[in-house]
């Protein structure tokens, strides 16, 4: 199917969808691209005059927006119409993991896929592309097709229509989207009919050079990007463990990790220890493979990989444990400043953050806490920390324990203890002399991200504690 591309439609105006058809819209002058979403506010928010009020932080979003907004990028509700004037139509929608009926807790639903699938099917014109962005299980292409296909005859009295689907997963880390997007590392175009891959790949030829376009067979695409998720998850996994161990043998993570990563077979990314990896992919993915792997009956597989969630659960459920073992073994009534909420920096996204987790344990513990974070809203923290504290006491309020700040002042005063969860560039710059002498002592800072220099905090008269650093360094005076 030869189909000259004029117009794009992306189903999806989240993470994904928003920052990929930007750069689309930039690179390719000639193509009118237009994002859809059921989500008026959503919507409302991309066309703003405000472009600080996009519904993403992405650094270089905001300038990719203003130079393409109403010229050939357009944020619409219309999907009806937009679908109709499309050659090719992304499908960029949320894949949760199922909470209930076959599959819960592990399997991704698919509900918003197949809703996608059958407003293409319903309102199509002519010969479509259509492209899986989204992140799915392996065989998903099966069932878009399968809709595609029913719906020729279901609507056989209107125009002719003839579909081809297409997977091209993205590989975006959150903080580095644009840059990933405009320098990737590899694009990935899965499919069987040789002229509508030819077609994407025309479009991504506008600014990727042609070596780094791969083509497969649609299965190896899609399970291509659950495999790449879960090796960076297993990997953040795998330094996070040794962390641990490095404090109690006297060890430096720091110095463990760049002796490792020097080694050309490693490599230095993603060694970098934390309080465990969030976001909206990692986690979901890992629970799809491990889902993917029992149905075809391989169990030793499935728990492989699920041995990778439980150790991410198990750095957040120790970090939690020894916050409260420092102070005394209590922290009711105690004040604790939180630094960083999004699950990683240059991002406002908080899905599955540590920091919800983390916070969320020490509320229940009975601590008071007071949370910074450069991007991320109160509203989201809030209703993050509610939802998450519901299911487990649901007698607890939460605005009673938890105020949102963007002072350090308002931090640091009478707290006992401050965790850094989040590593923002300007949490290194933290002059701790000053804020010290706010807290109530003794006091703590638990270095969750290693982003303090032990130098510049030889003048404070705080305890400190890091992750991964073996010796007692407690008080450094």
């Amino acid at each position: 199917m030869n189909i000259e591309v004029k117009t794009i439609c992306c189903i999806g105006a989240g993470y994904v969808g928003g920052p990929t058809m930007a750069v689309i819209a930039d690179k390719c002058k000639h193509l009118k691209v237009i994002v859809v979403d059921l989500n008026k506010e959503k919507i409302d928010s991309w066309n703003d005059r405000d472009l600080t009020k996009l519904p993403v932080y992405e650094p270089g979003l905001k300038d990719l927006i203003q130079r393409c907004r109403s010229k050939n990028l357009f944020f619409k509700t219309d999907i009806k119409k937009a679908i109709a004037e499309s050659d090719m139509i992304f499908i960029s929608v949320n894949t949760p993991t199922k909470k209930s009926g076959l599959g819960a807790g592990e399997a991704s639903d698919l509900k918003f896929i197949e809703s996608s699938a059958r407003s293409i099917a319903k309102f199509a014109i002519g010969d479509t592309i259509v492209v899986e962005k989204s992140t799915i299980p392996v065989k998903t292409a099966e069932v878009i097709k399968t809709i595609l296909v029913s719906s020729q005859n279901e609507f056989k009295n209107k125009s002719k229509k003839s579909f081809t689907v297409l997977s091209s997963p993205e590989f975006l880390a959150e903080g580095t989207a644009i840059n990933d997007l405009l320098n990737p590392s590899r694009v990935l175009i899965g499919g069987d009919d040789d002229d509508a891959i030819n077609s994407l790949v025309d479009i991504y030829k506008n600014w990727v050079k042609e070596e780094k376009i791969l083509k497969t067979n649609i299965w190896s695409s899609e399970l291509s990007k659950l495999t790449a998720n879960a090796f960076l998850a297993q990997r953040v996994s795998s330094i996070n463990s040794i962390s641990a161990l490095c404090e109690k043998t006297g060890a430096d993570i720091s110095e463990v990790a760049k002796a490792v990563g020097m080694d050309y077979r490693i490599g230095n990314n993603f060694l970098k220890p934390g309080p465990g990896f969030g976001g909206s992919c990692f986690k979901k993915d890992i629970l799809n493979l491990v889902y993917i792997c029992k149905f075809y009956g391989l169990n030793d597989v499935a728990g492989y990989w699920n041995q990778v969630l439980k150790i991410n659960q198990w750095q957040q459920s120790r970090l939690t444990n020894i916050i409260v073992t420092k102070l005394f073994g209590t922290i009711t009534n105690k004040k604790i400043g939180i630094l960083g909420f999004a699950f990683k920096a240059n991002t406002n996204d908080t899905r599955e953050s540590p920091a919800i987790n983390i916070s969320s344990e020490l509320i229940i513990e009975g601590a008071e806490l007071t949370i910074l974070d450069p991007k991320v809203e109160e509203v989201s923290i809030l209703k993050d920390l509610k939802e998450f504290i519901i299911n487990k006491d649901p007698s607890i309020k939460v605005e009673n324990q938890v105020e949102i700040t963007s002072s350090y002042e308002q931090i640091a005063t009478d707290a006992d203890a401050i965790i850094i969860l989040t590593d923002w560039d300007d949490f290194k710059k933290i002059e701790w002399q000053n804020l010290s002498r706010l807290m109530r002592k003794p006091s703590w800072v638990f270095d969750c991200r290693n982003t303090i220099n032990l130098n510049n905090f030889k003048e404070s008269d705080l305890n400190i504690w890091k992750l991964g650093f073996g010796s007692n360094i407690n008080n450094l005076k």
